[in-house]
């Protein structure tokens, strides 16, 4: 594994507006995937989380949500500062419990990468969105996006499709600024217990990805239209 800074990419500020996260970049205002994915989410999930929401009840959903959030940035953090050559010292818990998910990716995970043109890298497409992405480079000889996730407990591809959409936006916003080919998506997660999983999309699969995520954008800015008629 090795760095290779092949490509300088922008600051960037963050920014909440009406409760969605927004990216300013070169003075333009961009969504983020997140929120171009959750304001686009089938009706069905929606239900699927209010069911849930209401069968353990609001404060213990709100519970697990914060306490996995919490776990997943400390994992991400103990990541990031592996990648950098510097330690993090977290004695809590929580910290032990993301070091040890965070350690697990690293022994599992990283063995077939062998390039990072970038870490935590801001990646926008002019005019539509922005995002930032753990990593880019190769994988598996592949040029590659790749995002480390927690879970409180195993996944299952056919259940994670939104994490490959976005893998999807942060690659054609990679291409387009830097003229990559940028065609496989993975996934490097580990679950509370430290169960490691790797999932991957590549090829015409991962570019079906990108076909999908552009029709929820453009689902994305016509609900905003029509949510700006309203307001007008």
């Amino acid at each position: 594994m090795k760095w290779n800074k092949l490509y300088k990419y922008p600051k960037s500020t963050r920014s909440l507006i009406e409760g969605n996260r927004h990216y300013d970049i070169n003075q333009e205002m961009l969504p983020s995937v997140t929120t171009v994915l959750q304001g686009t989410q089938e009706e069905e999930k929606t239900r699927s989380l209010a069911e849930w929401r209401r069968k353990v009840g609001e404060n213990e959903a709100e519970r697990i949500k914060n306490e996995a959030a919490s776990r997943g940035t400390a994992m991400h953090e103990f990541l990031e500062y592996y990648l950098q050559n510097k330690k993090v010292l977290d004695l809590s818990d929580e910290g032990q419990a993301a070091r040890s998910m965070g350690q697990a990716i690293i022994d599992q995970g990283f063995k077939d990468l062998s390039e990072i043109w970038g870490s935590e890298a801001t990646l926008f497409y002019p005019g539509l969105y922005a995002g930032q992405t753990d990593l880019c480079g190769i994988y598996q000889n592949r040029e590659s996006i790749i995002d480390f996730k927690g879970s409180n407990k195993p996944k299952r591809k056919e259940w994670i499709e939104d994490y490959f959409l976005q893998l999807a936006a942060y690659a054609m916003a990679h291409d387009i600024i830097y003229h990559t080919c940028i065609d496989q998506g993975v996934i490097l997660m580990c679950s509370k217990d430290g169960f490691f999983q790797k999932f991957t999309s590549n090829g015409k699969e991962f570019t079906n990805f990108k076909h999908k995520f552009l029709r929820r954008v453009g689902e994305f800015y016509q609900k905003r239209g029509k949510q700006s008629q309203k307001t007008a």
